[in-house]
């Protein structure tokens, strides 16, 4: 063996290891070493004792997994969180949220929000999320100062906003934005088309077009309510799904976000053409969107990712509670105590996003080779015990407080739960100044 092959940056001896490839393992007895922005062993811990670490950390009582991947969510929104709460979706978008946004969302507001939302998700187990919002070059700024990986796909609508006139606009600078970060380690960038009721036909199809050429992601709201299909059936006469596939904007690249009204038909076209589904179940539930058919989708071989949406609709940027959520309401929506058991819905907020966002050569699971990208959980305390099964223990039990450190690409970001790349204080004192702001424009009050 090289004698390269005995030294680490960093070994970790956790109580136990999910590595979520193979799926459904727990491995006990087992360490992993990180040399550089990988992970270069994992290995029991008998052997990992000829490794020489520059730094070697016990964690007995924590599991190691992969970091979470949050596959759908406007971070900058973090700085509305419980601005116009128990509204109905669309009342809530027109009434209160575009106006909000129309008077206040600039590049200091996207890198306010932006850090709130990495610190929160970083806190609570996110190494990865996806980004969709106004002013994305501010984002792609802050996730790389940070050190928090992620994928933008800038905003693309017919409509004019604070940041472009036009859809030709959006594209035009979603694209430098995409040359400025061509080589990041940390940033990817996609399309973004709002939704089918926002974005014209011929837009949708210069997005399949430039998509296709390039080889990027395209992620885009489908489907959320049954309203939303029904009133595409009445003026279109399709299903908006149908209307993606005609315009060749339906395939491996495409993340489709919410999916609540599917019919069978619907779950067969996403078979076929191997788009990804993004379900959202915390924000559908409190907006009453309607239920993903999660056991459905799953059982027809559609990859189905976990995301948050916004902070605005939600209130919180937490995977734990979107794993639990989901696992809950598919055993309510399918009638089957089984379905989507932990294992599962883990799988759906780390290997099946990564795959989603085309990340799963490179994070997901804990493989030597891949990025480390990895969180520590700690399951020793009283909300966490006895322990049985930490798989369940996971997905029923923890609610993203007991994560206790994380890397992202062999980088401490959190260390103890605290955060190493934010001062929670200056990012405390801004969001204030936001609050205030938003309030004070909006006839509000607050203490």
């Amino acid at each position: 063996m090289d004698p390269q092959e005995h030294t680490a940056d960093i070994l970790i001896h956790p109580g136990w290891i999910v590595p979520v490839i193979p799926s459904n393992t727990v491995l006990t007895g087992h360490s992993i070493a990180i040399t550089g922005d990988r992970i270069s062993a994992l290995l029991p811990r008998a052997e990992a004792a000829a490794i020489s670490a520059r730094e070697v950390l016990e964690l007995p009582g924590h599991v190691l997994l992969p970091g979470l991947v949050n596959s759908h969510g406007h971070a900058a929104m973090s700085l509305l969180r419980g601005f116009a709460d128990d509204q109905p979706l669309m009342t809530w978008l027109q009434q209160h949220i575009w106006p909000a946004e129309a008077a206040h969302v600039c590049a200091e507001f996207v890198r306010d929000g932006a850090e709130l939302a990495i610190a929160e998700m970083i806190r609570s187990g996110t190494t990865t999320f996806s980004d969709m919002y106004f002013f994305p070059d501010a984002c792609a700024q802050t996730a790389q100062r940070l050190g928090m990986r992620c994928q933008i796909t800038f905003p693309i609508l017919d409509l004019p906003t604070v940041w472009a006139r036009n859809a030709d606009e959006y594209i035009s600078k979603g694209l430098a934005l995409r040359d400025d970060v061509k080589h990041s380690k940390l940033v990817t960038v996609g399309f973004g088309p709002h939704a089918t009721y926002t974005v014209s036909e011929p837009n949708l199809v210069k997005v399949a077009t430039l998509a296709a050429e390039l080889d990027v992601a395209v992620q885009i709201h489908l489907h959320e309510t049954r309203g939303e299909v029904l009133l595409a059936v009445e003026q279109n006469g399709e299903r908006p799904l149908d209307s993606l596939h005609r315009l060749g904007l339906l395939g491996p690249r495409t993340q489709c976000v919410h999916m609540t009204d599917l019919g069978e038909q619907d779950i067969a076209l996403l078979a076929e053409t191997g788009a990804h589904v993004v379900h959202c179940p915390q924000s559908n539930m409190k907006l009453a969107s309607g239920t993903c058919p999660v056991t459905r989708l799953l059982g027809q071989g559609v990859n189905v990712a976990l995301g948050s949406d916004s902070a605005a609709s939600n209130n919180d940027l937490n995977l734990f509670g979107e794993m639990q959520s989901a696992a809950l309401l598919a055993k309510l929506d399918s009638g089957n105590a089984a379905a989507l058991p932990a294992f599962e819905a883990l799988e759906m907020a780390t290997i099946n996003g990564a795959r989603a966002l085309g990340l799963d050569d490179r994070i997901g699971s804990l493989e030597a080779g891949k990025l480390a990208d990895l969180i520590a959980v700690d399951l020793s305390q009283p909300e966490t015990q006895p322990l049985y099964h930490p798989l369940s223990q996971l997905v029923y039990a923890c609610n993203g407080s007991q994560v206790t450190h994380s890397w992202i690409g062999g980088v401490p970001v959190l260390a103890q739960r605290e955060l190493t790349q934010i001062d929670r204080n200056s990012l405390a004192a801004r969001t204030r100044v936001w609050r205030d702001r938003i309030h004070d424009s909006d006839g509000l009050t607050h203490d």
